[in-house]
């Protein structure tokens, strides 16, 4: 049989193309970035563009999680009003909602 054997490569083949793209449209970004003028405006949009991205991805948690989730949420959020260190943030969100949902 000719041809890529699915059955032992086909896991590490998509995994590569999987690789390249991922470091193809990151690429592609800063190049793109470096065709176009920083105004005062587009400095401010790409400023605030991480807190829209955390917000599109909790809020549906918020809305469709149980109880825990909401309550580790808010625990992450006083973690990072306090100490402003994302990763300790994120550890203390899961580690909340782990024993919540272990508790109850």
């Amino acid at each position: 049989m000719s041809g890529i054997d699915l059955d032992r490569y086909g896991v590490w083949v998509a995994i590569a193309v999987m690789a390249v793209v991922t470091f193809l449209i990151r690429a592609g970004g800063f190049w793109l970035m470096g065709h176009v003028p920083l105004t005062p405006r587009l400095r401010r949009m790409l400023e605030v563009l991480p807190g829209a991205v955390v917000m599109a991805t909790v809020l549906p948690l918020m809305v469709r999680g149980d109880l825990a989730s909401v309550i580790a949420i808010g625990a992450a959020v006083l973690v990072m009003a306090l100490r402003r260190n994302d990763l300790l943030a994120v550890f203390c969100g899961l580690a909340t909602v782990a024993a919540l949902r272990a508790i109850f």
